[in-house]
């Protein structure tokens, strides 16, 4: 009874065995497929406007090419000019630092911090078509004699324009042990619209195939869409991790980078090909490679230089590894 964990009467992974361990993709194939002549003609004919109207509004990006536009600068000042202009975006999506003391953040106070929050949600809203959406993915914070880990979502939930359509629980393995609470494996996304009756959601563009009764049938017909099941409002996605021996194939320098499956799934549900999707905190542009890889046009903006440098080197490499598949199937 010393030590539960090895012993089969306790452990079920000790008593049927362990599953064989699936790695993460430094790219998923599913975002590598090439595109038709047609959507890469409509791509890149709504790159080129697009990027005509940024350079004219926002003056030259740090890099343009194959979809990507991203802009090395405060997303706050881009914004402010772009919701001024009339400039809309069909999709955003963004995780934003918590301010917990990262590297790339200053501290604030929660106030304050709720405040900046509010201040480019707002302009988000502002540039945002009417049909289109705002996914937003945030952790937790203390708030001094308050509360620990409090969810971010409590205090921004209403701190914008936005309608709150519901809250996404994104769960994964990995994460910070506790010994005084209980070790936190969860994140949350929230799902806003700009009009809660009239907005983008191809939910047969996400369905999950893995019901456990596909056959079951109510009065002669099937239960459950041939397509597969609603997939919920928890999600289960494994983090990009650190550490010897346990780091992510696609790990790059930025601490805390998205997996690309996660915005795959939010791209796929609120948006069409060749939409435009906007990261106002692009990072290591996650988010980025995910749209172009599903025949999105896509607009970032990363404060930091190194990160956007980080950023452009996926992405070309993303870019060449696309390539170089497509110049496979099309030898053989």
């Amino acid at each position: 009874m010393q030590r539960k964990i090895a012993d089969r009467r306790h452990n079920r992974f000790v008593a049927e065995g362990v599953g064989e361990h699936t790695p993460t993709q430094i790219v998923p194939a599913s975002i590598l497929r090439p595109l038709s002549e047609e959507s890469a003609r409509a791509l890149d004919e709504r790159h080129r406007e697009t990027e005509r109207f940024l350079a004219r509004s926002l003056g030259k990006p740090a890099y343009s090419r194959g979809g990507l536009i991203l802009y090395c600068g405060d997303a706050c000042r881009y914004l402010e000019v772009l919701s001024r202009e009339g400039f809309e975006v069909d999709l955003s999506l963004t995780s934003p630092p918590y301010n917990i003391g990262k590297e790339y953040e200053e501290p604030m106070t929660v106030a304050d911090y709720v405040a900046w929050c509010s201040k480019w949600m707002t302009q988000i809203h502002a540039a945002t078509k009417r049909s289109g959406a705002f996914w937003l993915n945030v952790g937790y914070v203390e708030v001094p004699e308050q509360g620990l880990c409090v969810p971010i979502p409590y205090l921004l939930w209403n701190a914008s324009p936005f309608y709150l359509l519901q809250e996404v629980v994104w769960k994964y393995g990995a994460g910070v042990s506790a010994k005084r609470r209980l070790s936190p494996r969860n994140e949350k996304w929230l799902f806003f619209v700009s009009d809660p009756d009239r907005y983008t959601f191809n939910l047969d563009d996400i369905r999950d195939p893995n019901v456990k009764y596909p056959n079951q049938k109510k009065k002669g017909k099937y239960r459950c869409n041939p397509l597969g099941k609603n997939p919920s409002d928890v999600w289960e996605f494994p983090k990009v991790t650190t550490g010897a021996n346990r780091s992510s194939k696609e790990r790059t320098s930025h601490p805390a980078q998205f997996p690309i499956p996660v915005v795959e799934r939010v791209i796929r549900a609120c948006s069409n090909p060749v939409d435009l999707v906007m990261d106002p905190f692009a990072g290591s542009c996650s988010a980025g490679i995910a749209a172009i890889g599903l025949g999105r046009l896509f607009l970032g903006f990363e404060i930091r230089q190194d990160y956007c440098h980080v950023a452009i080197e996926r992405f070309e490499s993303f870019l060449a590894k696309r390539q170089g598949l497509q110049q496979q199937r099309t030898l053989f």
